[in-house]
């Protein structure tokens, strides 16, 4: 028995008995080739690269994706309580004229949220997630799948100015919906990395360093201070100059000088624009984007992340959702939160009753804001800790380390000895009066402790402290706050609340660096991504039973 195998036949056996002479084997031998031969060539015409040959056929059903999608699935929560945002500025960012778009403004905004929902950011991946996958094809609406570059100038330009809008628009929703109120609000930042290049440093100290000695160099030449009145003049010297170039020429002297000075004017200029790209809070910003500030991330447990190009993030949460979102290039907290409270009381239409944040918002300025608003401050105070540390209690030069007497308006020292007021000033801030007041010890002379309580050279001069006597009153106000009950309670429920929202953000949805670059496409990309927060918990609630309202079951219809 002989046996022959091929790709296209399983297997051909022929018997010795069949076959008369070894002629007759040859024959058969290459009848079987040619055979053989023709076949795979005739395989391979009808094959492409989308289609795959098949011995077998398959019977294939139509794909219904009302079956395949389960009821309780987050984009069915997602379709219906998107769809019932009010979309007219979206449509107004397109022209009636030219051609149309290629999927509907409303679906594709649905889509982009859809997508920052499961962690798809990138253009590309999502124009891949809408051909293959069965739950954005369901958001398409039959519709088909659109461009990479859609999404890409969706993002960056018709939404741009409207993402806000709708994302306060289901804010509004979630109250309505009894989800969230104007109880408490939880205020902390964090810092995310922005897309532009890591080693494109501009510094304010060094710019200023080099823009003071060009100053003194062109004052030196020309004797002049202003850069106005030295172009000026510059400009009325070129007209008596004759100006040669190229090689082979020589310069005149008086061409030189005036080269030279005009490349100093140059430099003073263009010191001058970074200096206000930088503005006055602050003292860094990226060539590759100018908006992006140098920060320190906290990339580890150590803390010991590198600098980089990055935006201070500022949330607030109430009921564990996200009601404002702010951005800023300032790196610290406290200069952000009086921009952040009056955002909020722009679009909520009221402020907040209580409002919760840590040490790094404590300033008087953000206490007199809370004050004049009528809202509680549970704000924390900086040196709410230090005080319960025992190298805090061994400084006693300090003045929270004196013992104050309210009848004779003094501190008393650990020796007894009297800081007695010397003088007092008043100012206005804010609609407030604001109050700073001298104390100065009688007599130091011969204390034992003279050394450890002032660091003046001069052992017979009296030790003196300043006290803001109102950002005392409102520190202690606000360390009554947080020591009571309640102060407690909304301590414990910041940490779980906006510390937990970034931390979902972060880990969850997995957004640590922003795709584009700028503050306004920045805060269009953190407003889809929020926007996705929301809705993921209010589906998370749902599905624990967790919802304060009442139409819980008509969320999806």
């Amino acid at each position: 028995m002989v046996i022959v195998t091929h790709s296209c036949i399983p297997f051909l056996v022929v018997r010795k008995h069949h076959l008369k002479g070894i002629s007759a084997v040859s024959h058969f031998f290459f009848v079987l080739h040619l055979d053989c031969k023709f076949k795979v060539k005739k395989i391979h015409q009808k094959q492409d690269q989308y289609k795959v040959f098949e011995r077998h056929g398959q019977l294939v059903f139509a794909l219904n994706s009302e079956i395949t999608i389960p009821q309780n699935a987050p984009v069915r929560l997602l379709s219906a309580q998107l769809e019932e945002l009010e979309y007219g500025k979206l449509y107004k960012a397109y022209s009636p004229r030219g051609r149309k778009s290629a999927a509907d403004p409303r679906v594709l905004f649905k889509v982009m949220v859809h997508g920052y929902l499961c962690g798809i950011y990138s253009s590309r991946k999502l124009e891949e997630a809408c051909q293959y996958r069965i739950d954005f094809r369901w958001l398409l609406e039959d519709q088909k799948a659109p461009d990479h570059t859609t999404f890409a100038r969706f993002r960056t330009g018709r939404c741009r100015e409207v993402v806000e809008d709708l994302f306060y628009q289901f804010v509004k929703k979630l109250e309505d919906m009894s989800e969230t109120d104007h109880k408490t609000v939880y205020i902390d930042g964090t810092k995310l990395e922005s897309a532009a290049g890591r080693y494109t440093f501009v510094w304010r100290k060094p710019i200023q360093k080099h823009l003071a000695k060009v100053k003194a160099e062109l004052e030196k030449r020309t004797g002049l201070k202003s850069a106005s009145a030295i172009g000026s003049m510059l400009e009325e010297e070129r007209c008596h100059i004759l100006f040669v170039h190229g090689n082979g020429k020589r310069k005149s002297p008086q061409q030189r000088e005036w080269e030279e000075q005009w490349t100093l004017l140059e430099r003073w200029k263009a010191y001058e624009r970074k200096l206000a790209i930088m503005g006055e809070s602050r003292n860094s910003y990226s060539k590759t984007d100018p908006d992006a500030t140098f920060m320190r991330m906290k990339e580890d447990h150590m803390r010991n992340g590198q600098l980089k190009p990055g935006y201070n993030v500022q949330i607030a949460v109430n009921s564990e959702y996200i009601t404002g979102l702010e951005v800023f290039s300032d790196r610290s907290d406290a200069k952000t939160f009086r921009p952040m409270m009056r955002k909020l009381a722009e679009k909520h239409g009221k402020h907040y009753e209580e409002s919760v944040a840590d040490a790094g918002y404590e300033s008087l300025e953000n206490y007199l804001y809370l004050a004049q608003n009528g809202q509680v401050c549970f704000i924390k105070p900086a040196n709410y800790d230090q005080k319960k540390a025992k190298k805090f209690k061994r400084q006693i030069g300090r003045i929270e380390n004196m013992a104050y007497c309210h009848d004779d308006d003094c501190f008393i020292c650990t020796q007894g000895r009297k800081l007695k007021l010397r003088r007092e000033t008043t100012e206005q801030r804010h609609g407030q009066f604001v109050t700073t007041a001298w104390y100065r010890c009688e007599d130091c002379v011969g204390c034992p402790c003279r050394a450890q309580c002032g660091r003046a050279k001069d052992p017979n001069q009296p030790k003196e402290v300043v006290l803001q006597r109102t950002f005392w009153e409102k520190r202690e106000q606000a360390t009554r706050n947080i020591s009571s009950g309640r102060g407690i309670h909304l301590r414990l429920c910041r940490s779980i609340q906006v510390e937990g929202a970034f931390a979902l953000l972060k880990n969850d949805f997995g957004f640590r660096r922003f795709l584009t670059r700028g503050k306004r496409n920045i805060r269009t990309e953190l407003f889809f991504l929020v926007l996705a927060f929301d809705l993921k918990k209010l589906w998370m609630k749902r599905e624990h039973n967790r919802l304060k309202t009442r139409e819980s079951g008509k969320m999806v219809s």
